[in-house]
């Protein structure tokens, strides 16, 4: 989701001689095909990519789990393969996708002095008469694969690959099991025949004697792998004041299938909740106020966004409490088109992500 920008140089030509009028640089709405001699850009709308972080376990039975308590005393094994999934963390990443609502276009006039706008590919406005500064979103956590399995038959006996059936075979694996832990106790109680010389070598042996021994017990037992999954997708939030504190189905998360779709039952609901916070910026109707923003329309339009407080929770447990600017909680405001007369030399930068004003500054 990052966002190149593109730098837009708007050479400006005096086309009236003699004149004295000061030109002025003009925003009207978007109209396609419309605005052929200016500038169009949008302003953001807050979007969030949700971000899951959860384990995966597959468990896959072993090859000779029928007979896992008749040799090795262990009756409750699993028998067929089996995935689980677990929630273990959920985040927000906000980020300022173009509002096509708030598309603006930019006409440039002789003598204005806004020499140049830099956009992001997809429109948003990011500066005016100086370089951007392009926010970069952070990395998303790193999936993390399971271990590669253990084939218990790279571990079998020249005599157990011969025997002639799938329980002859699973005997002769449970006797090997059985060899394997008393030379492991004889070495540890240091009764081997052949004791290593040093601490260093008996490691090595103890290490080598305990993977033989997880890969063949695996046969019977059966062997659990698990992974680290980053499901992510993206989440817009209304604009509408009924939704303003009303709790919403964020996705649904099963154990079995991980993350499901909205209308997918077979997962327990996560709820999202968004409450804004403080006094939400409302538009003035105040007669004099209003007079003199009309008269300030040929400016340039940046928003006011309004702080809300995001809850997401399940029935059982609150999992994320955080406050996010929203765009589409708050306001448009105009930057008066004095700021950008010819006796004045003003830089302007805009916040990407959230389309109000970063910096402000005249030379």
């Amino acid at each position: 989701m990052t966002h190149r920008f593109l730098t837009i140089v708007l050479l400006l030509l005096d086309l009236v001689d003699g004149g004295t009028a000061v030109a002025q640089t003009e925003v009207s709405d978007f109209r396609p095909g419309t605005t052929l001699d200016g500038v169009c850009y949008f302003l953001p709308k807050t979007v969030f990519e949700v971000i899951l972080v959860a384990e995966k376990a597959v468990t896959k039975p072993g090859e000779f789990a029928a007979y896992s308590d008749r040799y090795l005393r262990q009756p409750n094994v699993p028998t067929f393969e089996s995935t689980t999934w677990t929630l273990k963390s959920i985040s927000l990443m906000p980020y300022g996708v173009p509002d096509s609502t708030k598309a603006y276009s930019v006409k440039l006039k002789s003598r204005t002095s806004a020499p140049f706008v830099s956009l992001t590919e997809d429109g948003l406005l990011l500066s005016i008469n100086t370089n951007p500064e392009e926010y970069v979103l952070p990395e998303l956590p790193k999936k993390v694969a399971a271990p590669k399995p253990i084939n218990g038959r790279d571990f079998m006996t020249r005599e157990i690959l011969s025997a002639g059936s799938t329980a002859k075979m699973a005997q002769l694996t449970a006797e090997e099991i059985y060899e394997i832990r008393e030379s492991r106790n004889a070495l540890i109680r240091g009764e081997a025949d052949n004791m290593p010389k040093d601490g260093a070598q008996l490691k090595l042996m103890l290490d080598n004697l305990d993977q033989q021994l997880y890969a063949l017990e695996s046969l019977f037992k059966g062997e659990t792998l698990t992974s680290t999954e980053v499901l992510t997708f993206d989440y817009e939030p209304s604009a509408l004041e009924e939704d303003r504190g009303e709790r919403k189905i964020l996705c649904r998360f099963s154990k079995r299938l991980g993350l499901v779709a909205e209308d997918d039952l077979s997962g327990e609901p996560i709820w999202i909740t968004i409450t804004p916070t403080g006094n939400i910026p409302q538009a003035t109707d105040n007669p004099e106020a209003n007079r003199k923003k009309q008269k300030m329309e040929q400016g340039v339009w940046v928003n006011v966004p309004a702080t809300a407080r995001i809850t997401i929770s399940t029935a059982e447990q609150t999992l994320l409490t955080t406050d996010f600017p929203i765009c589409q909680l708050g306001t448009t405001e105009v930057l008066s088109d004095v700021l950008f007369n010819r006796h004045t030399d003003t830089h302007v930068l805009i916040h990407q992500h959230t389309g109000n004003v970063k910096r402000l500054w005249q030379e």
